[in-house]
């Protein structure tokens, strides 16, 4: 049986005495940092034979050297203050999508604060349509916020673009207020959701596997279940018709929403 020595390594014989390699026993040849034990017929004697050379090879044949590999990252270390210090794996191209999605989500956000305010008038009068828009106001204001921080985390520069006004006016003569805002909403969440799926391939066109993982864990399950959410509303909208009924409906969501709240 062969086993690898350490430098210092010694072994005690059947009584108690040290156990010492004998000079020049081993073979030419041999391997001077093996251990031979072996079993005689008087006593079970043991023989050792250790070299005092250490072997330092690795076991993996992998040799990791933190000093000599850290010094390329030292010299991508910005020294001019204008640059981010964390930045690190993150190229032009997903900074730019990020700011482009945070311009998405505010005007977004921006158009269901418009609705917020056409249900709340007075001779509209419709709380809890108006409750619901001014709640996704506010999470679609929160979702670009969110990417603001990400982008921030990231070493990125958050460049904010103009927003469009909205309409301020959403009767229609057809559908009226209720169900053509519901659409407008279904068809907004739906392009949301198609510019965050533009945010994922640009991160998977450029490897970057933190950003992939920040849009799939915190937008994109929540924006599939907006979509089905807002589908059944309008499907009951329609139900309904322009009467009587959006008022039922208004207080369905308004219970709905005090709920959940």
């Amino acid at each position: 049986m062969l086993l690898r020595a350490a430098p210092a390594f010694s072994l005690l014989g059947p009584a108690g005495d040290s156990l010492s390699p004998p000079p020049s026993s081993s073979p030419a040849g041999a391997n001077p940092a093996a251990l031979r034990f072996s079993s005689g017929g008087h006593g079970g004697s043991l023989v050792v034979c250790a070299s005092k050379e250490s072997n330092s090879r690795p076991l993996t044949g992998v040799v990791f050297q933190p000093f000599e590999e850290v010094k390329k990252e030292l010299d991508l270390v910005p020294t001019v203050p204008q640059a981010s210090l964390a930045r690190h794996k993150f190229v032009d191209e997903c900074e730019a999508a990020i700011n482009e999605q945070i311009n998405v989500e505010y005007n977004v956000s921006y158009v269901y604060h418009s609705m917020y305010a056409y249900f709340d008038r007075d001779n509209v009068a419709l709380k809890g349509l108006a409750k619901f828009f001014k709640e996704s106001s506010e999470e679609e204001r929160e979702h670009a916020e969110k990417l603001m921080e990400y982008q921030n985390k990231r070493g990125g520069k958050v460049k904010l673009q103009s927003i469009l006004m909205p309409l301020s006016d959403y009767d229609h003569v057809e559908k009226g207020d209720a169900l053509y805002a519901m659409e407008l909403a279904l068809s907004l969440e739906k392009l949301n959701n198609e510019k965050l799926l533009n945010l994922h391939s640009v991160a998977e066109g450029n490897h970057d596997v933190q950003l992939t993982d920040f849009v799939e864990s915190e937008f994109l399950a929540e924006q599939v279940e907006a979509i089905k959410k807002i589908s059944e509303y309008v499907a009951q909208l329609r139900r309904v018709g322009k009467g009587h009924g959006v008022w039922h409906f208004d207080q369905m969501l308004l219970r709905e929403e005090e709920a959940v709240a």
